[in-house]
């Protein structure tokens, strides 16, 4: 299991800073996460209205991390 600060990939852009790769591994999670929720709506595990719901959930707290983490 990866630590908080542990990136999924590495982070190389040339404005490195300790926020972009936090956000950078939000933005990996989220994308993670949605791939699950598509794959248990999509074996029947999930209804499409449950998969949306919580897939609008993840955007609201990715959109909060951007707005603390890079515009904060």
């Amino acid at each position: 299991m990866r630590g908080p600060l542990e990136a999924h990939s590495s982070y190389r852009a040339a404005d490195w800073s300790p926020q972009r790769v936090m956000f950078h591994q939000n933005l990996e999670t989220f994308a993670d996460r949605v791939g699950l929720l598509v794959g248990l709506q999509s074996n029947g595990k999930l209804t499409q209205e449950e998969a949306y719901d919580e897939i609008r959930r993840l955007w609201k707290q990715l959109k909060d991390s951007k707005g603390s983490l890079l515009n904060g």
